[in-house]
């Protein structure tokens, strides 16, 4: 059943812990100064972190999605609530009214969607005719 578990419920976990436990923290302050080859300098920020954790994230899930077990659907039905639960609080909550969180949201609905479409194009390739006419 861990397999099962939705890992993009740790970034909104993530996200929650730190708007609701210190109040004030902007998601843009830097974390990191990289000085490039060109003279600039990359600035890599909390929500910069968090979304590269989130994408991550989003390969485990596609790589998930590519079983072909019956927990795989009760799988994605978590991920679906998971998306479900995070888009009501972007909607409802202020501190949720960010660009970060909607980018993890818009990454939360492209694990749905796309672990429902591998999925299906699995189950699709693992189906087999028996009785075919020869």
């Amino acid at each position: 059943m861990l397999f099962s578990f939705p890992l993009f419920l740790i970034s909104f976990a993530i996200y929650n812990m730190v708007v609701f436990l210190t109040p004030g923290e902007l998601w843009s302050s830097n974390v990191l100064s990289v000085p490039m080859q060109s003279g600039a300098t990359w600035t890599i920020s909390a929500g910069d972190c968090l979304i590269a954790l989130s994408l991550v994230f989003l390969f485990f899930e596609v790589l998930k999605a590519t079983r072909s077990y019956a927990r795989t659907i009760i799988d994605h039905m978590l991920s679906t609530l998971v998306f479900i639960g995070a888009l009501i609080e972007f909607l409802l909550v202020k501190e949720a009214a960010t660009s970060v969180f909607a980018t993890l949201l818009l990454i939360s609905l492209v694990d749905v969607i796309g672990g429902w479409v591998v999925s299906m194009s699995a189950a699709r390739r693992d189906l087999s005719v028996d009785n075919l006419p020869q």
